[in-house]
């Protein structure tokens, strides 16, 4: 019996959106990895017992790409030639187009921009259904996706401003919380107390923001006395430009993603 989705690519999101299948109640049958290492599809067999592991695309009722944007348009020759009907990509700025150009004629696409934090299931991910996908599809793609974290569903041109948000967004995250690291050490705290305190910062603070439903502003606001410490050090950063800064990556890191994706591919 054909597996109910064949995952291409058994890296670190491929495996990450695995995982987040089985544990929501997903039979190990229903699923098939495909990888070409060799070395990678031991590694595959023996983290996810019951899973099948394949070197080839096989039938399936739906398929992940979730291969190297290099690797795109042969998974995709090779996916061509199997009966699945509907594909779900996650290659990171390979347009819904060329997709469908390199798949059946037919196949249903969506495309979508998770990003890293899947991999310990508090991902967010955006999704854009291609010409031929329908709601249906686009539901599907949906359920593949919520197994690590939250989906929204936008059109296939605001996924260059997703990219350079929360695809990019985590690196930003954790540049802050490099800096505080190193900024407890300078005014003389121990490096591993420094560590434990910034990054404990950086979740609660997280944790606050999803758990109480209060706006950033209002949280802020609520731990920002008059004439206090915290009005002391925001002061500084609103001073030195915080808010520039990060309108300014977002808005680099987007521009980068629309060049990467009207950048011809191969194939």
């Amino acid at each position: 019996m054909a597996p109910e989705l064949v995952v291409i690519g058994g890296g670190r999101m491929g495996a990450a959106l695995v995982r987040g299948l089985l544990g929501a109640g997903a039979a190990p049958v229903s699923v098939c990895f495909v990888e070409a290492s060799p070395a990678r599809r031991a590694e595959l067999g023996a983290t996810f017992p019951g899973v099948a592991v394949a070197a080839e695309p096989v039938d399936g009722a739906g398929a992940v790409l979730a291969v190297k944007p290099a690797d795109a348009a042969a998974a995709c020759a090779a996916l061509s030639a199997t009966t699945t009907p509907r594909v779900l990509s996650i290659v990171a700025g390979v347009p819904l187009g060329r997709l469908e150009a390199w798949l059946a004629p037919g196949t249903a696409v969506v495309r979508a921009m998770p990003n890293t934090p899947a991999t310990v299931g508090a991902g967010v991910a955006a999704v854009a259904a291609g010409s031929a996908a329908g709601a249906d599809d686009l539901a599907w793609a949906r359920g593949v996706l919520e197994a690590t974290g939250q989906v929204v569903t936008l059109p296939e041109a605001a996924l260059d401003a997703v990219t350079g948000l929360s695809g990019s967004g985590p690196a930003y995250v954790f540049l802050v919380a490099e800096a505080l690291v190193a900024a407890g050490v300078a005014v003389g705290l121990p490096p591993d107390a420094s560590r434990t305190l910034a990054l404990r910062t950086v979740i609660g603070a997280a944790r606050l923001l999803e758990e109480t439903g209060a706006s950033p502003e209002d949280l802020r606001a609520q731990v920002t006395s008059p004439g206090g410490t915290t009005e002391a050090g925001l002061a500084v950063l609103e001073e030195r430009g915080l808010r520039a800064a990060l309108a300014a990556a977002v808005a680099a890191a987007t521009e980068r993603s629309a060049e990467l994706g009207r950048s011809p591919g191969p194939g």
